[in-house]
């Protein structure tokens, strides 16, 4: 099953401690020599951003910033056997910002991503009838 895991500050994000990113960066090497991390990236601030609605029939286009209280900040996607180990590996990483970052709050959504494999068996390909 794979999981997005997409990380929100409660602040305006500012630049990390080195003892925390040492440490993203040695959570990110185990996760990808377990085969469990597949991409990560950080995320531009939503002030770079838009936000495209339909609502009505009509599709909009606001442009950000948003007016959410948590800026959306990086993004992880993992492949792993249940939620439970999604959340293990989210919970470690949220481990290193409360021992590297003192006062650092924020929180991250775990999400099952659904794929054509994660839809069941396809279906059987259609017989082909007498040729006329």
């Amino acid at each position: 099953m794979r999981y997005l895991i997409v990380l929100k500050a409660d602040q305006a994000p500012t630049a990390p401690p080195a003892a925390l990113m040492d440490g993203i960066m040695k959570l990110g090497e185990e996760a990808t020599k377990a085969g469990a991390l597949l991409d990560t990236a950080g995320l531009a601030p939503s002030a770079l951003g838009a936000k495209v609605q339909l609502t009505g029939g009509t599709i909009s286009v606001t442009d950000g910033p948003f007016t959410e209280a948590k800026e959306m900040i990086s993004y992880a996607l993992f492949q792993v056997r249940t939620r439970e180990e999604a959340v293990e590996w989210t919970s470690r990483f949220l481990q290193l910002h409360r021992d590297n970052w003192p006062g650092w709050e924020g929180e991250a959504d775990v999400l099952q991503v659904f794929g054509p494999d994660d839809a069941g068996p396809p279906p059987p390909p259609p017989q082909a009838g007498p040729v006329r």
